[in-house]
């Protein structure tokens, strides 16, 4: 007779994830939970949502996280401050170079070198920053048309994507995770004739933009599915802490790029796109989507002043390196610091713990702006119908592997 202990599988006493927050008990008459996800397609991602419905009437939405872990602050704990990059990369796996950018920012900030790197270097960083920009927007309006009911805009904006993707292939050898924005400097230098076909894309894209416009946010079916929909008022985007186009769509025209002053972008000109309420109010998702669709407009602007650098007052000559202030071992000393840029979903932090001895950091804290800007689904969701939720969630434009990181 064997001795090993027979387990039984029982359903009832299996361990869940997270529990529910609104029990069967406790609902009153006409009350109904409803889960949305984890695995659903308009949840852009494993993200299950706790929805409590009186009829259709939302009355509480609650986000359960946790599916795409990506272990981001333990790994940083265990690895040199240059072996980070490949997974600052795979939180917003959507906006790889803007997130290299940012923490590649606080580590030469920790180490005295920011004001040390070359202006070559800063104007292909925010080139390549701008670029994924696009890209990232792209994305995020053409799945939020399709969220909608339109297929053909997010055909059309994976397809202009492409062409963004394929030429940050040729920069790094990467089209989504790319290792590129080196602390000190760059992987390498843009290749030969980057700068004259970044150009013709440039050229190619305007006008497809004005397609964009008339397709997508001036479609009357579109303008009333979104407008006067998940209204986020000003004071309570603030009081959330909520940032990038969201902050910026209910009103205040709030973009670090601009009031952190970072890179050379205080050399460039652009302008800060803001919800107006021309469809609706501001601050509706109207307005969101909006201001993202402008906002792709001035990164073509950006790219564009960049592109008259790099090929003007600083452009590529034989003895240009853009590894010499890369430094071989990073040991900064010992100090706490925070630093912050814009990303495409908002602001991106990292909060650094030096202890002055290892080459490790003793912490890396990473703010993620999809995660803070998700957490006001439920304010602005509630009194909406059931099926204005998905307009709703697709207008904050989150990625899972930042959520969760």
């Amino acid at each position: 007779m064997s001795n090993k202990i027979q387990y039984q599988y029982e359903p009832d006493n299996l361990i869940k994830s997270e529990p529910n927050k609104f029990k069967e008990a406790d609902l009153k008459s006409e009350e109904f939970v409803i889960n949305l996800g984890p695995q659903h397609p308009s949840t852009h991602g494993v993200l299950r949502l706790e929805v409590l419905t009186e009829g259709e009437t939302i009355k509480d939405v609650v986000p359960h996280l946790g599916y795409l872990h990506r272990c981001f602050e333990k790994h940083a704990e265990s690895l040199p401050y240059n072996q980070i990059i490949p997974y600052v990369d795979r939180m917003d796996y959507l906006a790889a170079m803007n997130s290299e950018h940012a923490y590649a920012m606080g580590v030469e900030r920790m180490l005295g070198i920011e004001d040390k790197i070359p202006k070559r270097v800063e104007f292909i960083r925010v080139l390549v920053a701008e670029l994924n920009r696009i890209a990232s927007h792209f994305v995020a309006v053409g799945t939020y048309a399709m969220d909608i009911g339109a297929f053909t805009p997010f055909f059309w904006m994976i397809r202009d994507r492409e062409h963004i993707l394929r030429m940050l292939e040729w920069v790094c050898g990467a089209r989504m995770l790319y290792n590129y924005i080196w602390v000190g400097g760059l992987f390498y230098d843009l290749p030969v004739g980057f700068e004259e076909r970044c150009r013709e894309l440039v050229a190619y894209l305007s006008p497809k933009i004005d397609e964009l416009e008339s397709l997508v946010i001036n479609n009357k079916i579109f303008v009333e599915r979104t407008a006067n929909v998940g209204v986020l008022p000003l004071d309570l985007a603030i009081n959330y802490g909520v940032t990038g186009p969201m902050l910026r769509g209910s009103g205040l025209k709030y973009d670090l790029r601009k009031v952190d002053s970072y890179s050379v972008y205080p050399e460039l000109d652009f302008n800060i796109p803001v919800g107006e309420g021309k469809m609706g109010q501001v601050g509706d998702c109207w307005d969101r989507t909006d201001v993202r669709v402008r906002e792709i407009r001035e990164s073509l602007k950006i790219i564009s002043q960049c592109l008259d650098q790099l090929m003007g007052d600083h452009k590529r000559t034989r003895e240009f390196d853009p590894q010499a202030l890369v430094p071989k071992k990073i040991r900064p000393a010992k100090q706490d610091l925070y630093v912050r840029a814009e990303n495409p979903k908002g602001e991106l932090g990292y909060f650094f713990r030096a202890d002055g001895r290892s080459d490790i950091p003793f912490r890396c804290k990473a703010r993620s702006c999809c995660f803070v800007n998700l957490s006001v689904i439920s304010e602005i969701s509630k009194g909406a119908m059931m099926a204005d939720l998905i307009a709703i969630f697709g207008s904050i434009d989150i990625v899972l592997g930042e959520v969760d990181r």
